[in-house]
């Protein structure tokens, strides 16, 4: 592959998927992000959309991003009805809302034969994260959950590896994701992602846990293929009146022996986006961290550290396959959120033309794994209220 292959979209082409979006109107933050990584790959066309739950807000929006004016809904169940009946409605839809309008517009998508791309968490409750299990197996529908990080080119390089046998068996795993955003209460300013995060109504019962513990949990899970076999949590509310968690520490045992940890927080000073994940095997360690995504370490036994790049040295099938960007220039969270766009076209395409999907495209979140999420927040909430116990969360899930 050129350096002038590497630059262009993976799978440009014509028939680009209809998208419709639920929320990610005007001053959302995580809508844009969504848009940029549907178009990234010229696959979507965004043509509908509820982008508020205030009308006026939703059709200004619309307006902004070129959505006809007919296709502007005032609500979510509005616009899954009407799309559902077009000749030309909507492929796919992106719900980008607070947690705890996930559920509902999924189960309505669905239900109206669409297909779904959804910011994790899942929903705000185990057994909402059990019915849509149920309800994207009954549908035949793509469902694709947002955990951006497994999209970057390094963290597909670390599964590959691992896979592998590069490490060994594994025996320790770290992992971290800390921030200082909520270091002070600034959900009592006005701060809309501050406030909807930190409140039990639209977060659901987790505030850091299942913010960005849930990011941690899954990147641990997706580069290590272990199964979580129970946990041992200690939450803290550090901030005076928050009424949810905002440092966690976490045990982690896996079946098979390995053991973990993990620590997130957003009351940190000094951190802005400090995702990080240690791996240590019989055999080597491998690390890699989200502030320089392109970079990975690896230290096999006894020997230097050896340092890999995307898209340079030592980097494989698996990340040279989401690489976009000739080595050197800057690489990551836009991208790995294309990826994953990427990914979720390849497999609705791949239903359209009854064919097999690319293996890669399969690495994609799913609905399991967003009930895998809703999970470890349970465990970890049950856990940390009983004073630190240790919780199987399998003993949560053993129906699915």
């Amino acid at each position: 592959m050129t350096i002038e292959d590497k630059a262009q979209p993976r799978s440009a082409r014509p028939d680009r998927l209809r998208l419709g979006m639920v929320g990610g109107g005007q001053g959302a933050f995580i809508g844009a992000v969504h848009r940029i990584a549907a178009r990234m790959d010229d696959r979507y066309e965004l043509v509908a959309g509820a982008f508020s739950s205030e009308p006026d807000r939703s059709s200004k929006s619309a307006a902004e991003l070129g959505v006809a004016s007919d296709r502007a809904y005032a609500t979510y169940q509005e616009m899954a009805e009407a799309e559902g009946r077009r000749d030309d409605g909507i492929d796919v839809v992106a719900i980008v809302t607070p947690n705890h309008l996930h559920y509902g517009p999924v189960r309505a998508f669905l239900e109206a034969g669409v297909h779904v791309i959804c910011d994790k968490p899942l929903c705000t409750s185990l057994d909402d994260a059990r019915d849509l299990v149920d309800r994207v197996d009954r549908s035949g529908k793509v469902f694709v959950l947002t955990h951006n990080y497994t999209g970057y080119p390094m963290v597909r390089q670390m599964r590959e590896m691992i896979a592998s046998g590069d490490l060994g068996d594994i025996r320790v795993v770290q992992v971290e994701y800390v921030q200082d955003w909520l270091s002070t209460k600034l959900e009592e300013t006005g701060q809309k992602q501050a406030a909807w995060r930190t409140d039990p109504a639209q977060s659901g019962a987790g505030g850091c846990i299942g913010d960005i513990g849930t990011h941690a949990n899954n990147l641990a899970a997706f580069t290590t293929g272990l199964k979580l076999e129970s946990l041992c949590a200690d939450m803290q509310t550090f901030v005076e009146g928050r009424r949810l968690d905002d440092n966690c520490h976490v045990l982690l045992r896996y079946e098979g022996g390995a053991r973990g940890m993990l620590w997130s927080s957003q009351v940190s000073p000094g951190n802005e986006n400090g995702l990080k994940i240690r791996i240590y095997g019989t055999k080597a360690g491998l690390s890699w961290h989200q502030e320089q995504p392109n970079h990975l370490d690896f230290t096999p036994l006894g020997e230097p550290p050896r340092l890999i790049t995307r898209g340079g040295s030592g980097a494989g099938t698996s990340a040279g396959r989401v690489t976009r960007v000739p080595p050197g220039h800057p690489e990551g969270y836009l991208e790995g959120f294309a990826n994953i766009y990427a990914d979720a076209a390849e497999l609705m395409a791949s239903i359209a033309e009854d064919r097999e999907p690319e293996s890669d495209a399969l690495l994609v979140p799913t609905v399991r794994d967003g009930f895998d999420g809703m999970a470890f927040i349970a465990a970890a909430i049950e856990s940390s209220r009983r004073g630190g116990v240790w919780v199987r969360p399998e003993t949560l899930v053993a129906d699915v």
